[in-house]
């Protein structure tokens, strides 16, 4: 049984000060936001910066493996999307996101946009009125891997969290979003 938006928001706020804690960090109302919001980071961002874009860096179908299947309460062996994504202004880079998405749960209408299109996710869901729910399943620093280094061009820690969309009591996609730990610390 999910959790009511008190509960969620309780366990969110503590998670945030546990990693400042454990850190020694603390986070501004900007990072905070990104960090736990339920909502879309693309409408976020649009407020912040004017409309933002999204470049696709790697997409491709794939048979599910344990591990992923796992994410997106699959079955080894579905057929999934991997996407992995930037979302940029002006040639900046603001968030790096990486999703699974098991394509037996999307209307070819969505598939098509998705595969198709550097369109954010969250667009497409408020494009099709999708009614869908967040819920988020860690938050965290994390070393950055190469393509983040060269991504950004820095080695510094990231933040990042990881969550899943939720449509009609099934997951629809798992997402894994990404930012230096320098970003969005004067907004």
């Amino acid at each position: 049984m999910p959790m009511n938006k008190n509960e969620a928001n309780k366990r969110l706020i503590e998670k945030i000060n546990v990693l400042e804690r454990d850190n020694d960090k603390n986070f501004s109302n900007t990072q905070k936001i990104l960090l736990t919001t339920d909502g879309s980071i693309t409408a976020i961002l649009d407020v912040l910066y004017g409309k933002i874009d999204l470049s696709t860096l790697e997409q491709h179908t794939e048979i599910a493996n344990e591990e992923n299947a796992k994410l997106i309460d699959s079955e080894a062996g579905d057929e999934i999307n991997f996407r992995e994504i930037i979302m940029h202004k002006d040639g900046k880079p603001l968030i790096y996101a990486v999703s699974y998405i098991p394509l037996d749960r999307l209307t070819e209408e969505i598939k098509c946009d998705l595969i198709s299109a550097d369109i954010p996710i969250g667009r497409i869901l408020k494009n099709y009125r999708i009614e869908s729910r967040r819920e988020i399943k860690n938050i965290f620093i994390e070393k950055p891997n190469e393509t983040l280094k060269e991504l950004y061009g820095t080695d510094e820690e990231f933040l990042s969290r990881d969550y899943v969309i939720i449509h009609k009591g099934e997951i629809l996609m798992w997402i894994k979003e990404s930012f230096p730990i320098s970003y969005f610390t004067e907004i």
